[in-house]
């Protein structure tokens, strides 16, 4: 089965405070300077905004004690109560609560345009270096695990800028401000209130550290989930083959479980810290009431400092303990939500990180003859296991060479050797007497064109399909590439004929139908060399004798690399490479290696009795 290989994928916040590490302190770090890159005048602005709109939320917490010791108290005690002072007071604060609801609207939009600016960019960053990366990074990943770094990672990361920065940010603000307040009105009352909010920090951070190993067990259950998901949408058609559905089902319900199970003991600590803290937030709230009260009514001599503590400071103070306790909570999960987004954030630099495809070659290929040799080639994709052992191959413009052997031989590793695909440790590849390592890779994969056993095609017209192998190609000219391999009669049975719209790889084409098109695809880009990595593999024996002599045209004058299962399509081959385990045992023509009664001869006997040729 296969299994991510970024990492966790997006997490839910977890449950009390995480030490950030030093990885993810310069993760975030680094994306906080992207994010200032591109929008610093943007950031200034939310910075700003945030600061007034916590202050006038301090602003009128502490309002209140004005309005009850200087309003409501004095206005109680008046025969005749004149109200005009009390208005043009309210009018002034409404004034600055207004001015803050304008700064929290416009930060909040703000921040909206720069989280989706900010994905825009990143998107686009990591997408141009996946287009620069080597195929041999492609093949170490899961696709679905690539696509979880455009979805998943990428949007934990936009709510992340979009919600949790501007939260803590307003929070530290509020904090800082509030217990300065606190202090100012008073110092016993503000000791209750730190004592309450550091009861509230270490009762959340016991429950983060029990709830943490289960968040970790459900992510990686979730990234079972998805690549089982991933695999059964793909290989669909195989389950149904095989009748696979119930068992399936069944390896569903189990991997489903576990991320059921875990997610539930994660959540269900992590659910009980709002209603915790609200609840130690109550009890703070009743003790500053008591003490208070005490202060005010008592006249021992321990509060004659504090004698001057008034009803409104009091109710002020409850009001200051809210703000103050309220953004501690609010702090504590969106820094967990901060550091489990810096796991997305990882995951997407270690992308636009990646080493892109090296290429140390200069020259460029301008007449290309098509003449490429193999001198002692010898590769291997990992340092301890090699693949190919002392490859010797001399060509000639023109000669059509073919591969014939086992799974696993090394036929097409030879194939992507000539388009530079992968480097090779030793010996030489030439390509027109210019080893390969010094021309550029665009140059020479110019003048190569290849149908790959696995077809592709992309959302567009057939005609886009075809010009995709040179994209200044006229309409005639795809058409008449289309006749050249046969495929010309089916393309003009479709709706649209060439104007037909493909969509998801071609799914409302055969196989056959779609490797045409892949082969049409190569001639329009007229190289002088062709590879065929077993592209008639997927065509029936009709349509196959069809394309033949279209094949043969396009083989015409050009140097021609053959990988195929067919024995009846290499025999006009002038080289056939018999090839064992990394290894040419036997080369020559078709009647050359039946005369050796060697390898070939076994293979080819074996097919023609079984009827396969």
């Amino acid at each position: 089965m296969r299994q991510p290989t970024f990492g966790p994928q997006r997490q839910r916040p977890q449950a009390g405070f995480q030490r950030a590490t030093k990885e993810q302190r310069q993760t975030l770090f680094r994306m906080t300077a992207f994010v200032w890159k591109y929008f610093k005048w943007q950031m200034a602005i939310v910075l700003l905004c945030i600061l007034v709109s916590s202050l006038t939320s301090l602003v009128s917490s502490l309002f209140t004690r004005t309005l009850i010791d200087d309003y409501i108290v004095p206005l109680t005690q008046m025969d005749n109560p004149q109200y005009a002072s009390l208005a043009q007071t309210l009018f002034k604060l409404g004034a600055v609560l207004l001015l803050g609801t304008v700064c929290s609207y416009t930060y909040n939009r703000l921040m909206i345009n720069i989280s989706q600016g900010t994905m825009l960019r990143l998107r686009k960053a990591i997408f141009e270096r996946m287009e620069r990366l080597p195929l041999s990074y492609f093949d170490q990943r899961s696709h679905g695990d690539m696509m979880s770094v455009y979805t998943n990672d990428v949007d934990s990361l936009r709510q992340m800028i979009s919600t949790a920065m501007a939260q803590v940010f307003s929070s530290l603000i509020t904090i800082v401000a509030t217990f300065t307040s606190m202090v100012v009105l008073s110092i016993p009352l503000t000791l209750v209130s730190v004592l309450m909010a550091v009861v509230m920090m270490l009762t959340t951070g016991w429950l983060g550290k029990r709830s943490r190993n289960y968040f970790r067990t459900q992510q990686q259950s979730l990234a079972r989930v998805n690549g089982f998901i991933e695999e059964m949408m793909t290989g669909q058609k195989v389950v149904k083959v095989f009748c696979h559905e119930q068992q399936a089902i069944r390896e569903f319900e189990d991997i489903n479980e576990q991320l059921r199970s875990s997610a539930y003991h994660a959540n269900k600590i992590a659910n009980i810290v709002m209603p915790v803290n609200g609840n130690l937030g109550n009890l703070g709230y009743v003790l500053i009431a008591v003490v208070g009260a005490t202060i005010v009514l008592t006249d021992s001599s321990l509060f004659t400092l504090y004698s001057s503590l008034t009803l409104g400071t009091i109710v002020a103070f409850l009001q200051l303990n809210k703000s103050f306790t309220q953004p501690i909570t609010q702090v504590s999960q969106q820094i967990n939500s901060v550091l489990n987004a810096s796991v997305g954030a990882e995951r997407v630099f270690a992308l636009m990180d990646a080493e892109p495809e090296e290429d140390k070659g200069t020259q460029v290929i301008t007449e290309a003859k098509g003449d490429v040799d193999f001198k002692g080639v010898d590769f291997s994709y990992t340092p301890d296991k090699q693949v190919l052992f002392d490859i010797d191959i001399d060509t000639n413009p023109g000669q059509k060479i073919a591969f014939v052997g086992g799974t696993g031989a090394g036929k097409t590793t030879i194939i992507n050797l000539i388009n530079r695909f992968y480097e090779i440790q030793g010996g030489k590849i030439l390509y027109d007497g210019i080893p390969i390592r010094d021309i550029q890779k665009s140059s020479l994969r110019k003048s190569m064109s290849i149908v790959l056993q696995e077809t592709h095609l992309f959302t567009g017209t057939v005609f886009d399909n075809i010009r995709y192998g040179r994209l200044e190609a006229t309409d005639e000219e795809c058409m008449q590439a289309a006749r050249l391999v046969g495929a010309d009669d089916f393309i003009r049975r479709l709706a649209n004929g060439y104007h037909t719209v493909l969509h998801g790889d071609g799914g409302n084409l055969s196989q056959g139908e779609r490797q045409l098109l892949a082969i049409a695809r190569a001639a329009i880009a007229d190289p002088p060399v062709l590879i065929l990595d077993e592209a008639t593999s997927s065509i029936d024996t009709r349509t196959e004798r069809l394309v033949q002599q279209g094949m043969d045209t396009l083989m015409k004058g050009r140097t021609t690399f053959v990988i195929a299962h067919r024995l009846s399509t290499i025999r006009n081959a002038d080289q056939i490479m018999v090839m064992d385990h990394g290894r040419i045992i036997e080369h020559g023509t078709h009647q050359q290696l039946l005369e050796q009664r060697g390898k070939y001869y076994e293979l080819y006997v074996g097919l023609k009795s079984n009827n396969k040729i």
